[in-house]
This record gives C-alpha cells, sequence and structure tokens, in this order.
C-alpha cells in the first residue's frame, strides 16, 4: 500500500496541474494524451520524492490527502492561466477600442468566442511560452513543491490562495499596462475626430472615422510588436515568482 501511495499522490498532484494549465489542459488536447503525460511524468519523479506517509488509503484522512493534492495541482495551474489571460484581455480591450468586438471567433482551447486580436495575441503567447522554455520551467516548480509542500495533510494556505486570488487584479493592470499606449495613441484620433467634427458639421465623422481608426489602430499593434517580447518575458517572470511564491519554493 506504501508503495502504490507514493505513486496514486504525487499522480493526483500532477494530473491536476495538467488539466487546469494552458496550453496542456485546452480543450483541443484530449484527456487520454493529459493522462499518459500524467503518468509519465509521475513514473519519472515519484522515486525521486521524499517518502509518503503511511496510512490506510481507504479512509477519511487519505481523502484529505488526496484532496489537499488535487487542490495544489490546480493552483498552480490556474496561476499560469492567468498569466496567459493577460495577453488574451489586452486583446479584448484592444479590440472594443477599435470597434472589432464584432470579429470574433471560436477559441479551439476553452471553447468560447474571442475576439480576432485577442487570438493573435494567444497564438503568439504560446509560441513564445515553448520558445523559452516556460514549460519546463513549470514542471520544475510542479517537482520542487512536492519538497517545499510535502505530501501530507497539509495544503495550500490562507497567505498562498490570497496571493492567487491577487493575481486577478495583476492580471488586469498588465492587461491594461500593455495595450495603454496604444489606447493614448487612438484617443489622441478621436479628439481629432471631435475638432473635425466640430469644424466641419457637415462631414459624417462616423463614416470617416471608424475605418481610418482602424488602420490606424492595426498600424499601431503592428508597431508595437517591438515591444510584446519585454513585455512577456517581464510578466512571465512575475508569473514563475508567482508560481513558486505559491508552493513556497525558494
Amino acid at each position: 500500500m506504501e508503495f502504490v501511495a507514493s505513486y496514486m499522490w504525487p499522480l493526483f498532484r500532477i494530473a491536476a496541474m495538467l488539466m487546469a494549465m494552458p496550453l496542456i489542459g485546452a480543450r483541443i488536447v484530449s484527456a487520454r494524451v493529459r493522462t499518459a503525460l500524467a503518468f509519465t511524468i509521475t513514473a519519472i519523479v515519484a522515486p525521486l520524492l521524499p517518502p509518503v506517509p503511511v496510512m490506510d488509503l481507504i479512509s477519511i484522512q487519505s481523502l484529505i490527502v488526496t484532496f489537499h493534492q488535487v487542490m495544489i495541482g490546480v493552483a498552480m495551474g490556474l496561476s499560469l492561466q492567468i498569466f496567459f489571460q493577460i495577453f488574451i484581455l489586452t486583446g479584448q480591450i484592444i479590440a472594443g477600442k477599435l470597434g472589432l468586438g464584432f470579429a470574433s471567433m471560436n477559441d479551439p482551447s476553452s471553447g468560447v468566442s474571442v475576439p480576432l486580436i485577442s487570438q493573435f495575441y494567444s497564438i503568439t503567447v504560446t509560441l513564445l511560452f515553448f520558445a523559452v522554455n516556460g514549460h519546463i520551467v513549470a514542471i520544475e516548480a510542479l517537482i520542487g513543491s512536492f519538497y517545499s509542500l510535502p505530501i501530507g495533510q497539509v495544503g495550500i494556505d490562507t497567505k498562498a490562495m490570497g496571493l492567487l486570488l491577487g493575481m486577478g487584479s495583476w492580471m488586469f493592470s498588465g492587461a491594461v499596462l500593455i495595450a495603454l499606449p496604444l489606447l493614448t495613441a487612438l484617443l489622441v484620433v478621436n479628439l481629432a475626430f471631435g475638432v473635425m467634427s466640430r469644424a466641419a458639421p457637415q462631414m459624417n465623422v462616423s463614416a470617416v472615422g471608424f475605418p481610418i481608426t482602424l488602420v490606424f489602430g492595426l498600424f499601431l499593434m503592428w508597431a508595437g510588436l517591438e515591444s510584446f517580447l519585454p513585455n512577456f518575458m517581464v510578466f512571465s517572470n512575475e508569473a514563475f515568482q508567482f508560481l513558486h511564491s505559491l508552493v513556497g519554493n525558494p
């Protein structure tokens, strides 16, 4: 029973994180692939982990330990999910300002309808995440959590839960910070159209302003791609710091 527990409880934590984290936990990845990946990681790392507590697997104490492992994995995966939502929310803010909120498509990873700009940012962040080996860092943090939060009847404390809830404000502030240059430039454009409407009331500003604002906004998006990678690196470092702090890793 101790041998079974040494593989079962790490499997619950690893599988919970893989199901909650972005990319691997997306709907386009089948449950069979996630399950196989969770079994593979568990088979590799379980012999290297600290000893698990000895108890009857069919007991209330065992259910409590299992619950804590699932909660730890879900919390770690959710912290990475919030990091990806920064850029998706940035796309929604920009799309709303450009009048492209109606131009949406079904996101295959989440199954919800998102603007095209959000989908573009989501694909870009996904490629960058794999390019900088973010998935390796996430798995490394997961393995380190077994040493900072050993398997037992103690899980994530209230301080860690407060840190996870605080990531919501971090997500919104980060999205606004990324979109702020483009929003400021579009504000200047709208002010210019306001002056034009006062100077020439007979001109239909709505018919002329929408295509000009759209083209100008897309040009600003293209010009702002130069700062996309520095922003990604800053927020990814903060996200991994959140992830390590969540489980008490140094």
